[in-house]
């Protein structure tokens, strides 16, 4: 029986440190609030608020190696009952969102979409560069056409960590 508990609690431990080895090799775990979403146009180099001057949203990588991902315009419509057509279409253009799984290596993460607000990238593998700096997180996409005015450039994301789960 001794010998039983000795080795549950050697399973215990092992399985544990692992979960704290796996958490410590992948920095972007946890939620990430939106801080700005610039947009930097090929050829030009132009930079622009993708979403408006005041963007809200969240990235939550988990350690189950999903992600989520939500980006609202500070100016999207706030209708006060049941949203006209036009609002609807108001509204559907200023967010954007997307789940799926994850890798991660340094630097580099690839988000696995599976479920997205359009569905137009569906399927596919979308690319981000990293950097982390304290509690700030960056990331910039790969040269693509943007999914809000089809403009071709990279996104570049500036996230901060959410701490404590009352911080909004």
């Amino acid at each position: 029986m001794q010998k039983r508990i000795v080795a549950i609690s050697l399973i215990l431990i092992t399985l544990c440190l692992s979960t704290i080895a796996r958490a410590e090799a992948n920095p972007l775990l946890g939620t990430w609030r939106l801080k700005s979403f610039m947009r930097e146009v090929a050829g030009t180099g132009e930079r622009y608020n993708q979403v408006g001057d005041h963007p809200d949203g969240c990235l939550t990588y988990s350690a189950d190696g999903r992600v989520l991902a939500l980006f609202v315009s500070g100016d999207q419509p706030r209708p006060r009952s049941e949203p006209s057509d036009e609002e609807r279409i108001r509204l559907h253009k200023s967010m954007l969102g997307y789940g799926g799984t994850y890798s991660v290596s340094p630097g580099k993460v690839v988000h696995h979409i599976d479920i997205e607000w359009d569905g137009r990238r569906v399927g596919t593998d979308q690319v981000r560069f990293y950097t982390i700096d304290g509690e700030m997180l960056t990331i910039k996409t790969e040269p693509n056409k943007s999914p809000v005015d089809g403009r071709e450039g990279i996104g570049i994301l500036t996230f901060e960590r959410v701490t404590d789960r009352h911080t909004q």
